[in-house]
């Protein structure tokens, strides 16, 4: 089944309202659907009070699966708690800084809680030895879109002293590090350490955000061990990571690090959720995907995505199927959506699945019947695609904290710095992986792209320096380089080390105000508004100006700067940039690196490429827009997967509204 697209399902047989499990083995059977997801949500299911186990609900969907060759993923049930458990554990919920929790939601509960790994490591190993030989099992989801949930109860406080000791060799280096000198908030000694819920300084909050982060890590690798005990070497072990969440996945998650959270699964799993309609763009599709294989380096799960959902995410006709394709072509071996079925009560009642709250069949499902039988189909073309991208982004879950403590904008954070830049590339078609700064191997790079890289410490700066040099280029943009690891700003002209490569400085930041742009190198519309929210007042040493400000008392100072530095080069922008700035400076960076080439045609359609596992050359085009497109197709003949015809040097190739052109060659 591995070497198989495997095309699925959340499946609750616990939610339904009347028996029907063969009636949805039947549906599911006539879409394609080779395998479900089921147990992570129905801990009190599984274990209605203490100590006493009923697997009846899990053994019935395993057999009935099993018997129509529909394979199962089991997810261990440990993200929502019972309420016998906080009946007499109240103290498993989270203590945050808003106070006690209380019952009602999911992911309420405090991780780190002694009584509460107890029960949690109890279920897992009821539930997965008794699962583990059942020959519709194919692997295990440990919890579910983990994160701390804001922890920061007496325990948590006691075991970030303990991290803080093991950082620091003694006391009086924690206090230099963090500057707690300032408003008396130094610590004598290692019993004094108050509690992070109020503190004013950023380096140690950061710190402590870091630590929970650790938490998560900890927590996920502690599953996966458990589970491991038990599983088959053909069963893999997965996680469904989500993103920061603004209505629909946006950017990095701020409450895990998905590089090293990942570290303990055998395949990194994800979950997307996009605008659809005609806000669908397929943007997060992809930047969701890139995080999710760069992980790893390798193929990646999503284990949720949206089949209607909202009022506003029921997708047009066709959109269903070009989300699908566009996940694969981004390196996914699966796509599923949550969930089969509209539940009829509780808070997810219209966060609707495949079929709708009457079990019938309805366009959405028709779409998937589609998808389900060309992926069958396409499966052997498809499946395992494996990319090589020269151009990376360099992302921080470090920066993002810090910059939350010291923001450069009243509305903006971390995330819409790297959406701004990633969604640029993304619409002139430029692939890219994303990696964090303990990737070491920079080089297997042409182009990084670096948004406000705030925190970081001085080895890996000098590691980008050494890669411009060797004949690397970066794109950086403002806030990078300004704080050490411990969010300590560095105390020499700005961008600290990287002024050596990118032959700039500034000593001054400023409002933008209605500033513009003047005697640029690049084609900007300044009515665009082509400075926001934060500006620093650039003055070259050995860079050539892009772009000066165009303003009345700092139109002196550079904006955009191009620096050739040994055999690369590093460009710096030096302010919250529009689209049209990032798709500028972009386009003119591409241009001069000749081992990268830009496509003829950009958004609405997108290409991306990979290859199979026969060697072939898989290319896809997607047409993200309500109107036909065509394009010019410049590779070596090959083959349409869809239609089956030749497509030759030169042919025009057409693109329906809503839909994916697939050539193999």
């Amino acid at each position: 089944m591995m070497d198989k697209i495997l095309y699925g399902v959340a499946y609750y047989d616990e939610y339904m309202p009347y028996e029907r499990l063969e009636e949805d083995i039947r549906m599911m059977k006539e879409a394609g659907i080779n395998f479900v997801r089921i147990a992570e949500s129905t801990w009190s299911t599984h274990e209605p009070q203490n100590g006493v186990f009923d697997f009846t609900s899990v053994d019935r969907v395993l057999d009935a699966m099993h018997k129509a060759d529909i394979k199962v993923i089991v997810g261990t049930p440990t993200y929502a708690v019972p309420t016998w458990l906080v009946k007499q554990h109240p103290d498993v919920l989270a203590v945050t800084k808003n106070g006690p929790g209380k019952y009602g939601a999911r992911q309420i509960m405090d991780i780190t809680n002694p009584v509460y790994l107890f029960h949690a490591e109890r279920i897992i190993r009821k539930l997965i030895n008794h699962v583990k030989d059942h020959p519709a099992v194919i692997g295990y989801q440990v919890d579910n879109e983990t994160k701390h949930y804001g922890t920061a109860g007496d325990n948590v406080q006691f075991q970030f002293v303990k991290y803080l000791k093991e950082k620091f060799s003694t006391i009086e280096e924690l206090n230099k590090a963090y500057g707690l000198s300032y408003w008396s908030n130094r610590i004598n000694s290692w019993e004094d350490t108050p509690s992070m819920v109020g503190t004013i300084n950023g380096s140690l909050g950061s710190e402590f955000s870091k630590f929970q982060r650790k938490l998560v890590t900890d927590f996920l690798a502690w599953q996966v061990g458990i589970v491991k005990e038990y599983s088959q070497p053909h069963q893999f072990v997965t996680h469904n990571f989500d993103f920061e969440w603004r209505g629909h996945s946006f950017g990095i998650q701020p409450d895990v690090d998905h590089y090293e959270a990942s570290k303990a699964m055998d395949i990194t799993g994800i979950d997307v959720y996009h605008p659809s309609q005609s806000q669908l763009t397929g943007a997060e599709i992809s930047y969701c995907g890139d995080i999710a294989r760069s992980t790893k380096n390798a193929n990646y799960f999503v284990l949720e995505t949206e089949a209607q959902a909202f009022k506003n995410w029921t997708p047009y006709p066709g959109q269903l199927r070009l989300q699908a394709y566009s996940h694969l072509a981004s390196g996914a071996d699966m796509v599923a959506y949550w969930h089969w079925h509209s539940i009829h009560n509780s808070a997810e009642t219209y966060w609707k699945g495949l079929l709708s709250h009457d079990f019938k069949p309805n366009p959405v499902y028709n779409e998937a019947k589609v998808i389900g039988a060309e992926f069958q189909e396409l499966s052997d073309h498809l499946v395992h695609l494996k990319k090589q991208n020269k151009v990376a982004f360099v992302i921080s879950n470090e920066s993002y904290t810090s910059i939350n403590w010291f923001p450069f904008s009243d509305n903006k954070n971390y995330n819409d710095v790297f959406r701004r830049l990633y969604d640029e590339l993304y619409k002139l078609n430029i692939e890219c992986d994303v990696i964090n700064p303990t990737f070491t191997n920079l080089q297997d790079y042409d182009l990084l792209i670096v948004p406000s890289l705030y925190t970081v410490n001085d080895e890996f700066l000098h590691q980008l320096n050494d890669y411009v040099n060797n004949g690397g280029h970066v794109v950086y943009t403002f806030k990078s380089g300004f704080t050490n690891e411990n969010v300590q700003v560095r105390t020499v002209k700005q961008p600290g080390i990287i002024s050596e490569a990118c032959g700039i400085e500034y000593s001054l930041f400023v409002e933008p105000g209605q500033t513009g742009l003047k005697g640029s190198l690049l084609e900007i519309d300044s009515s665009e508004g082509p400075v926001q929210d934060w500006m620093e007042l650039l003055t070259p040493s050995t860079a050539e100006v892009l772009a000066y400000y165009d303003h009345l008392h700092w139109g002196q100072y550079a904006a955009i700067t191009h620096n050739h530095y040994g055999k690369g080069t590093a460009t710096y922008i030096g302010f919250f940039p529009s689209e049209a700035v990032v798709k500028s400076v972009i386009e003119f960076v591409i241009s001069k690196i000749p081992s990268l080439k830009k496509e003829s045609f950009a958004f609405p359609i997108i290409t991306k490429t990979g290859k199979n596992q026969f060697g072939k050359t898989i290319r896809y085009y997607f047409n993200y827009s309500d109107n036909p497109e065509t394009i010019r197709y410049p590779y070596s003949s090959g083959q349409d997967l869809f239609s089956k015809q030749e497509v030759l040097t030169g042919d025009t190739v057409e693109i329906k509204p809503w839909d994916v052109v697939i050539i193999k060659s």
